[in-house]
């Protein structure tokens, strides 16, 4: 990996981390104003996710909307390891609270640093290990988990928690292997999101059906819902899949630990929190385990590229 490839990637992943993060704002808008049910609003929003790409791709770049038919099984494989991450994300949030779940969705960068290691061959060392264990803690600090009253849930709770965090390391390996195949990240996008959809759809017609329309005339909760799914989840999304084809899928991972850092930060600017000191602490260890392994990072690639010329001469 060169010091270009680097650099693009940890820049790509760290943007997507922040407009990442804005969507935890919307989701807190439409289920306290409208009191949306999160099933049917993970339902829109990737059904919104996929018409704002169909029109955008098929607009700007059509070839993009073409896949070959081998790859549809593959695709529809991943959209459904979308769909089962966002389910259980809904449900660890309504089991164990948003602190904790957060903590339990960010143990996908473990789950995502041994995985990448196991089925793709990623790099596993003592480096990437610590910059795991430190962003988690900083993850933890963000979201208040270090409080022991934030942990009172069952252990059906946790175990769902934790499933999140393992269908989410889940995604993110696909997502560095759809790359690998050859499969721009935008054309993996539109068909996941379109795959997702549907297996949604089929969720909430088996629990909810008569919630589809929660929102009925309310016409600027489906403004907001469309907003939120025309900007930050096809932008964030879009940026995550593409720094999965510069970065190992371990590395994309951790960076975007710094998820809650910015929701942090931008719900203090737009919503008034309040952002502790502890917080703030938590964010700033965040940081500096990415800085650390960017460095890491660079002086691997440094020394390969040494290597490598030194072996030519």
């Amino acid at each position: 990996m060169n010091q270009s490839n680097l650099t693009r990637g940890y820049s790509t992943a760290v943007i997507s981390a922040a407009i990442l993060s804005t969507t935890a704002i919307f989701i807190r808008h439409l289920t306290e104003e409208y009191d949306l049910p999160p099933m049917i609003l993970a339902f829109w929003r990737d059904g919104f996710v996929a018409i704002t790409l169909l029109v955008v791709l098929g607009g700007v770049r059509p070839a993009l909307l073409k896949v070959e038919r081998r790859q549809l099984g593959y695709l529809a494989g991943y959209g459904f390891m979308l769909a089962i991450f966002n389910s259980l994300w809904t449900l660890s949030v309504a089991l164990n609270g948003a602190a904790v779940a957060t903590v339990l969705a960010y143990s996908s960068a473990g789950f995502t640093a041994l995985l990448g290691w196991w089925l793709l061959n990623e790099r596993l060392d003592g480096a990437k290990l610590l910059a795991v264990g430190v962003s988690l803690s900083g993850c933890a600090l963000v979201a208040g988990a270090f409080d022991p009253s934030a942990w009172n849930s069952n252990l059906a709770g946790i175990v769902m928690g934790l499933l999140s965090g393992l269908s989410y390391a889940t995604y993110t390996l696909l997502g560095r292997n759809a790359s690998q195949r050859g499969l721009s990240p935008w054309t993996s996008l539109i068909y996941i999101f379109s795959f997702a959809t549907v297996y949604l759809m089929l969720f909430n017609l088996a629990w909810s059906p008569d919630e589809f329309f929660h929102l009925g005339h309310a016409a600027a909760g489906w403004g907001v819902l469309f907003l939120l799914a025309a900007g930050p989840t096809v932008l964030g999304f879009g940026l995550y899949n593409l720094s999965l084809t510069y970065l190992p899928s371990s590395v994309v991972n951790l960076i975007v630990t710094m998820e809650p850092a910015f929701t942090a930060v931008f719900a203090y600017f737009l919503l008034h929190e309040r952002l502790t000191s502890t917080q703030i602490a938590g964010s700033l260890i965040l940081l500096g385990s990415i800085v650390f392994l960017r460095i890491y990072e660079g002086r691997v690639a440094a020394f390969q590229a040494q290597r490598i010329e030194s072996a030519g001469v």
